[in-house]
């Protein structure tokens, strides 16, 4: 009974350490489940905003939701098409003892909205359009001992229901991509 009780506190204490040098060596993994992101590559490039929340499931796997909503008008030389998305996805991280950070394979759905100005000889009217895509993404998260996250990110996909070759949209393949800043608590 006796060896028994001595293997048991050793065993027991030998965890105890393990975790608390997990602790001190990557406190930003020990108990912070969630982020929050902001792409800025959107906002700098396209003038939208673009804002993610993810939730890690585990070291390997993770799940979230990104908002996309583009503020420029349609009159504006820089306008991009896309106006509004809503992305779920679910990644899969290949690092082998961090926890979900480095290099990542992800699978997403996209709801997606489009606008577009469609000329015509004598007016000219606002078309738009929403569809569902599927699609993969790749991408590497890199993390910080505060919690800041970086991440860079780059997907295509493919619109399920609106592929009508007569269609004034060519928007049938669609992308996914960016260089995010977070925070991980």
């Amino acid at each position: 009974m006796k060896k028994c009780t001595i293997l048991f506190l050793v065993f027991f204490s030998t965890l105890m350490i393990a975790q608390e040098n997990q602790k001190e060596e990557y406190p930003q993994d020990f108990n912070k489940k969630h982020e929050i992101k902001l792409n800025a590559f959107s906002l700098i490039v396209f003038s939208s905003l673009d804002v993610s929340y993810e939730k890690l499931i585990n070291k390997d796997t993770s799940y979230g939701v990104s908002v996309f909503y583009n503020f420029n008008d349609i009159d504006n030389d820089f306008y991009f098409p896309k106006k509004i998305s809503i992305t779920p996805f679910y990644r899969w991280f290949f690092s082998e003892t961090r926890f979900a950070r480095g290099f990542f394979v992800e699978g997403f759905g996209m709801l997606n909205h489009y606008e577009e100005r469609n000329y015509s000889f004598s007016s000219s009217k606002i078309e738009s359009e929403t569809d569902f895509a599927l699609g993969v993404s790749v991408g590497g998260k890199f993390i910080i001992k505060s919690g800041f996250t970086a991440e860079v990110l780059l997907g295509i996909g493919r619109n399920m229901f609106n592929n009508d070759a007569n269609s004034f949209f060519d928007n049938s393949i669609i992308s996914r991509g960016g260089i995010s800043l977070g925070y991980r608590f």
